[in-house]
This record gives C-alpha cells, structure tokens and sequence, in this order.
C-alpha cells in the first residue's frame, strides 16, 4: 500500500507473540506494498529493535498482553521513546473502556484479533488521513 502525493512506502513494526495468524497477516501487509521493518514478541524487545534500526517505522502494530504487570510501564517508555510512532493496539479483550485506556495514552487505533489484513489496511489509511 503507497499512500500521498509521493507514494511513500508504510513501514511497520510488530511486537507480538509468534503466530501463524500474525505470519500471514505480515505477509499479507507486505504483498500489499508495506514494509515490515522489525518483529518482536514483547515491548522489551521491541524497544532493543527499534533502537538498532536506521529508520523508525510509521506505525508499530502491538498484541497486548494485559495480564503482564509491567505492560504500561513498557508503553510509557514506548511512547517516551518514539513519540512520532503511530501505535496500534492488536488485542483479544472487547471492552470499550479498554478501547478509551489505550487511546487516552497514545494508540492511534485498536484492532480486535481476528481483524484481517483489510481491517489493518484501513485502520492505517484512516491514521495517515486524520494526521493529513
């Protein structure tokens, strides 16, 4: 997927766990023209990537473990970190209020798991338009 006046190239990051679904859902991404920079399966090592990296990605795709104590502290320093990254979160819980948390710290979107490449593809064009 190019997007602008320039087709610029969309460049992501994923920390999520390892998965067939997530494999195919990376390669879906990239068939349709995006760049899969980096991919971790936690915050921790997603940080150590994206700092080894020349170039920052445009949106990091994150699968949120809530049951791990230390996941906000992890975000906090994420979003300290690389304040231009656009953050989505990739999730199992349905909650609205969830929803809300996670966009009042920074998320640009929420994706439920399940959600297909088509869903990521307009989550980041509807991200892109609303910074334009």
């Amino acid at each position: 997927m190019k997007t602008g006046t320039v087709q610029e190239t969309i460049s992501l990051s994923f920390i999520n766990d390892k998965s067939p679904v997530t494999d195919n859902i990376c390669k879906d991404l990239a068939a349709s023209g995006m760049e899969i920079l980096s991919r971790s399966e936690n915050i921790e090592n997603g940080l150590s990537q994206l700092s080894s990296l020349n170039e920052l990605p445009k949106f990091c795709i994150i699968n949120l473990d809530f049951y791990d104590q230390n996941v906000l502290k992890q975000l906090q320093e994420l979003r300290k970190e690389y304040p231009a990254i656009k953050l989505v979160a990739h999730s199992d819980i349905d909650d609205e209020k969830v929803g809300k948390s996670l966009l009042d710290i920074g998320f640009s979107s929420y994706l439920l798991l399940g959600s297909d490449v088509d869903d990521f593809e307009r989550v980041i064009e509807t991200v892109i338009g609303a910074d334009s």
